[in-house]
């Protein structure tokens, strides 16, 4: 019979930590995974709207014979009606962007603090559209007896529509962190609720606000899905316009001038991103100090 020794404190036995040569090459093999992922696509890209159309051909990762990237860029750039596309994309992105985030935050805000069953119902019907994929007939048909379809404010609907389930979501959780005692301190100073929001809640927002930007910029300014039903035809984006001249015989087989449309349509949102970027990281190390 064993008696148990009292007084004696009994140690954890903590799991060996991993040493040696595996786990010195454990964060260059993570780094040339993701430089493997995301450089290889990026490379196939710029690389291949740098060839002759007799190189581009078959794409591949070698290198071009002769660099002709400023010259297939300006090719494109003349060729294919960018400028007008650029700017019908613009005047979409912009707007639906702008009304997603204003409407998506206030939304979030009052689901986030008013805590009830009728609240917990409107949250659920909010985020559905996230799980539940629009139909584009009944978009089209709707739109038609609105007047709407074929126009701008039409195509700028559709996207509030589509993409306010993901900012709703993304809000209220981050909302729900804030301390109400902010919020009372505010309403205490005589603010009411708009300048609360505006004052208080909405600088808060900012990096749940940028990630949300990044995410819709990225889904309306490649969209050519929803464009081509609702204003195909009528106004050009740069989706559309690459669509439409691919289908004309413009660059049929000139898969060096479709990269070098690509690179041109994406200098934009790696500008939203580097922008945005900053904001997140800027309103994570202004939280933490406040």
């Amino acid at each position: 019979m064993t008696i148990p020794a009292y007084g004696v404190r009994s140690r954890r036995v903590r799991p060996p930590r991993a040493t040696g040569l595996a786990a010195r090459l454990r964060p260059f093999a993570v780094v040339a995974l993701v430089v493997t992922v995301m450089g290889v696509p990026l490379w196939l890209i710029v690389s291949t709207a740098a060839k002759s159309q007799a190189e581009a051909l078959s794409p591949d990762l070698s290198l071009p014979s002769r660099w002709r990237l400023w010259e297939n860029l300006a090719q494109v750039w003349t060729q294919g009606d960018i400028p007008a596309a650029f700017l019908g994309s613009v005047l979409i992105v912009v707007p639906a962007v702008a009304l997603v985030l204003t409407f998506g935050s206030m939304a979030a805000w009052i689901l986030a603090r008013r805590a009830s069953r009728l609240t917990a119902v409107l949250y659920a019907l909010a985020i559905s559209g996230i799980v539940l994929p629009p139909a584009v007939v009944t978009i089209v048909l709707l739109l038609r007896q609105l007047g709407l379809a074929g126009t701008l404010t039409g195509m700028i609907g559709v996207y509030v529509g589509i993409y306010l389930s993901t900012v709703v979501f993304f809000v209220t959780g981050f909302v729900r962190t804030v301390p109400l005692s902010i919020e009372e301190a505010a309403r205490m100073d005589g603010a009411g609720p708009v300048r609360v929001f505006v004052s208080v809640i909405l600088p808060m927002l900012r990096p749940v606000l940028a990630t949300a930007t990044i995410l819709i910029c990225l889904y309306v300014w490649n969209d050519v899905f929803y464009a081509f039903f609702v204003i195909g035809g009528r106004m050009d984006t740069l989706p559309l316009n690459l669509f439409q001249v691919a289908n004309a015989g413009l660059y049929l087989n000139n898969w060096h001038l479709i990269f070098a449309y690509i690179i041109l349509m994406s200098l934009p949102l790696l500008v939203v991103f580097a922008v945005a970027q900053r904001k997140i990281i800027s309103g994570i190390t202004g939280g933490a100090v406040k």
